[in-house]
């Protein structure tokens, strides 16, 4: 039976250099969380502001936290702010607005990334891909907010195939950003693919992937 290092250590191996893992660590616990750091991840991934506040004390090795979850206007405080060190998940004017104000409370600026919704589906968050150059044009004015980067989820599916034209529109996307030159926006990162998907994400050019069952098994 492989453990939770086993299977970082796998992935760390086989990944290329330049890819980044987030450790999606929705529903596990301090320890796994601690032997994932331990094994190697630099950056743990969480969907609920609570967990990042709960869990992140009890981790002493150095590591980042990214919030994944969908971003609300209410989760936009002090506390939860205090808890994480990126965005990942921004998809509005109204959104990054707000959380502006409060970094510049706390005398902070927080890499955020834009949220896309690649596969347009109207029940998932995020901004469309015709959208997104505006949104991110508007925003390069504020000052407590950098864009650093896009996060993609891609639609449900049963084929990891069936991700890539998504992953691909939202490489191109990110080259289209990355070439405007916008002051004040720097295209870092490109977060795309999950524990069934990131093997087609790096290949159409994800920089980062957020993997959660493949390391700490199915909750």
């Amino acid at each position: 039976m492989t453990t939770i290092r086993d299977r970082v250590e796998n992935i760390l191996r086989d990944i290329p250099d330049h890819v980044t893992v987030v450790a999606a660590a929705k529903g596990t616990t301090p320890d796994q969380v601690l032997e994932a750091v331990q094994a190697g991840i630099t950056i743990v991934g969480e969907n609920y502001f609570a967990e990042a506040r709960r869990i992140r004390p009890l981790i002493t090795p150095p590591a980042r936290w990214h919030f994944l979850g969908r971003l609300r206007p209410h989760d936009i405080r002090l506390a939860n702010l205090s808890s994480v060190d990126a965005i990942q998940t921004i998809d509005s004017l109204e959104l990054a607005r707000r959380l502006d104000d409060k970094c510049s409370k706390l005398n902070r600026v927080m890499p955020v990334y834009i949220e896309v919704n690649s596969a347009r589906e109207p029940q998932k968050a995020g901004v469309l891909p015709e959208a997104a150059e505006s949104l991110i044009c508007d925003m390069a004015t504020l000052t407590n907010v950098e864009i650093v980067g896009l996060m993609t989820m891609g639609p449900l599916s049963n084929s990891a195939e069936d991700y890539r034209r998504f992953f691909s529109e939202t490489r191109q996307l990110y080259e289209h950003i990355s070439a405007l030159g916008i002051p004040g926006v720097h295209m870092e990162q490109l977060s795309m693919g999950m524990s069934d998907s990131y093997e087609i994400a790096i290949e159409e050019g994800a920089t980062m992937i957020r993997l959660g069952t493949i390391l700490f098994g199915a909750n």
